[in-house]
Order: C-alpha cells, then sequence, then structure tokens
C-alpha cells in the first residue's frame, strides 16, 4: 500500500488531469437509480474528486476519503468538501449510507483482504444500501509503475460475493477504459445488501 501512496502522491497532479474530466454519467445511473435523491453516498477511494463532485452536484450528501495526502488536498479543492484522508480499510461506519462507490480503488487492496473489505462495506452500508465496486480485468495480482493491483475477473468476483448471505448481485459488466489513451477492459459490479 505504501507503494502505491508514494505514486500518487508524486504523480497527483499528472494523475488528476487525467481522470477529472473522465465521462462516468454511464455508470452513475446504474448505481444512482438504486438510491433516493438526497442520499448519503461514500466515494471510498475518491482519487480527484470527480465522483465526489458529480454526486453533489446531483443532490446527493457526499463524504469522500483517499489515503492519499496530496490526492485528498485535490479533491477538496475540486469539491469544496472536507476530505478524509484514510485507507479504505479504515472504514470502520456501521449503517450509515445508502450507497458506497469504491471506483478503481479496491483494485489496491490485497487480494487475501478482499472479503474483509467485503465486510466492511457490508456493515457501513444501510439496509437495501447499494455498492458499486470496479477493478481492471484480470486474474492476478501484479505490479505496474510501482503500484500494486488486484484484478478481478467474473469468476473470482462470483468467489469473493458468495459467503455474505446479505449480498445481492444486481448486475456485473466489463467495460472499456473512459481514457483516451487507454484501452485496458474494467470488471464491473453493483450489489445489494439487503435488509
Amino acid at each position: 500500500m505504501n507503494n502505491n501512496l508514494n505514486y500518487y502522491d508524486n504523480n497527483a497532479d499528472q494523475f488528476f488531469d487525467q481522470t477529472y474530466q473522465v465521462d462516468m454519467h454511464s455508470l452513475y445511473q446504474l448505481f444512482l437509480q438504486r438510491i433516493s435523491q438526497g442520499g448519503t453516498i461514500l466515494d471510498l477511494g475518491c482519487g480527484s474528486g470527480r465522483d465526489t463532485l458529480a454526486f453533489k452536484n446531483m443532490g446527493y450528501k457526499v463524504d469522500a476519503v483517499d489515503a492519499s495526502p496530496a490526492l485528498v488536498a485535490k479533491a477538496q479543492q475540486l469539491t469544496g468538501l472536507q476530505v478524509r484522508c484514510a485507507s479504505f480499510y479504515d472504514l470502520a461506519e456501521i449503517d450509515t449510507y445508502h450507497g458506497i462507490w469504491a471506483c478503481a480503488s479496491l483494485l489496491h487492496c490485497k487480494r487475501q483482504r478482499l472479503p474483509e473489505m467485503m465486510g466492511k462495506i457490508i456493515d457501513a452500508l444501510k439496509a437495501d444500501g447499494v455498492c458499486y465496486m470496479s477493478f481492471k480485468y484480470g486474474s492476478t495480482d501484479h505490479e505496474k509503475d510501482g503500484r500494486y493491483f488486484t484484478d478481478l475477473n467474473e469468476a473470482q468476483a462470483t468467489t469473493l460475493l458468495q459467503p455474505f448471505a446479505q449480498i445481492e448481485l444486481i448486475q456485473q459488466w466489463i467495460t472499456i477504459d473512459q481514457r483516451p489513451d487507454r484501452s485496458e477492459q474494467w470488471l464491473n459490479l453493483l450489489w445489494k445488501k439487503n435488509a
């Protein structure tokens, strides 16, 4: 995780410039249609603050958290909101959020700790709350540019979600990276915490 933090702190300007204007509205739609207007959303690993700002502008109450102090500063500047500097591993809220948005953040979670993170997200969601998560599509753990990645494919996603009886998978689909210079595939998961 420290290598990841170093990367984001050292490359915050570049990362911000590459991500803050990417159009994510097709993904927002699927997530937000299950959250009442004005509901509470946690942007878990908010990066540039792009999604936090979008949700705020659409009338939702948004909490944002990121582990990189440099990105926290960028996100605060972009959104005008207080952004908490903390790791996703620190998530400890109980029954708090109508939705948790973990877009391209849990891909930095160690594979063996993903079940632990699932438990934390379930605890933090209200009954009938929804979670969106995305991972680079694949089946391996790897390092690139000094960052650690946990990739996920459909079979691994099934294995991850299966032990949690209260989770209902709403949709699972593959998208292509929206940044102009990328063609990577992403596995998207949208699931609900049943009451």
